[in-house]
């Protein structure tokens, strides 16, 4: 299989050195394609910069289009010792675009991506200049997936052990096909998922030790902050909830009529909140979207910065 990354990217895979939420110095993977203003693309939980494979090419015909592995995930360090907290993706997110860019960017992103460029823009307003979201758990009640649940569960000091062990790469047959079976289950056309598509998608997992660890840690993070939420406590998801008014950039909100995962009528009330939005529901789509309707996404996107005057 030839190098994803050196595809779709004239350097290849890149790397950058950040200070993490923690203090301490991670490598981060990224590429970028295009000239022009820069646009950066965040992906959700558990995936990495792949997930946008349908969309670099054609948003680099009209921006310099950054797109990078957040900590833990893909191709990016995966500092297993360290353990994370809410909110560190914030952190870490602003430092790879200050360090990359020196104007206001754009952020296009997905899922958990997603949530993450809401905070950003509420606490660094100025690094953005639009922005656009794809099926935010903003007003999550769960998460959404039992596999999920199972991991959020799990011990890490177990799942840790599973990582060093390399257990998934023996097994690696089967987890290319339980997972091939459970992102099926996310695509409103199943069919579209090609064997390379799962090649790639399980790459990190199967080859990178680490991984599923981070990824686990992660869950375990979200399932804290969604049951503190529902008993009214301090976290951190409740805090975006209520400053979401406290967002003025121009924003393109897109939402897959058939996410499974977090309900249409999630964007709609993201929408009312946010009044310096636009609220776009996509048919024919489920909630892993970048893959499902990429093509009306890159519609969407650059009509949104023309009619927005961007470009």
């Amino acid at each position: 299989m030839k190098d994803w990354w050196q595809l779709n990217f004239p350097k290849g895979r890149q790397s950058l050195t950040i200070t993490d939420a923690n203090g301490y110095p991670v490598k981060i993977a990224y590429g970028e394609v295009g000239t022009g203003k820069p646009l950066f693309l965040f992906h959700g939980v558990g995936s990495w910069s792949y997930n946008w494979r349908n969309s670099i090419k054609p948003l680099s015909k009209y921006f310099r289009v950054i797109c990078f592995d957040a900590k833990g995930y893909g191709f990016s360090e995966k500092p297993v010792s360290r353990r994370e907290t809410e909110g560190h993706q914030v952190i870490e997110f602003v430092r790879i675009i200050q360090a990359l860019c020196n104007e206001p960017v754009v952020i296009l992103a997905e899922s958990l991506g997603a949530l993450t460029a809401l905070a950003i823009a509420q606490e660094n307003p100025d690094l953005i200049a639009r922005l656009a979201v794809i099926n935010v758990p903003i007003f999550a009640q769960k998460l959404p997936h039992w596999g999920m649940s199972l991991l959020s569960q799990v011990p890490l000091e177990l799942i840790q052990t599973i990582d060093s062990l390399r257990l998934p790469y023996l097994f690696s047959p089967l987890v290319r096909e339980v997972m091939a079976i459970e992102r099926r289950s996310v695509l409103y056309n199943p069919s579209t998922l090609t064997k390379e598509d799962v090649y790639w998608i399980t790459y990190p997992y199967l080859e990178f030790s680490g991984t599923l660890t981070k990824v686990a840690e992660e869950l375990k993070i979200a399932a804290q902050e969604i049951e503190c939420s529902q008993k009214n406590k301090p976290n951190w998801l409740t805090k975006i909830q209520s400053n979401l008014s406290n967002i003025n950039v121009a924003t393109l909100i897109m939402w897959g009529e058939h996410d499974t995962w977090f309900p249409a009528s999630d964007g709609n009330k993201l929408h009312q909140h946010i009044s310096n939005s636009r609220l776009q529901i996509i048919k024919e789509c489920g909630h892993d979207a970048s893959s499902d309707a990429s093509l009306i996404i890159n519609k969407n996107v650059i009509n949104f910065l023309k009619d927005t005057q961007f470009i």
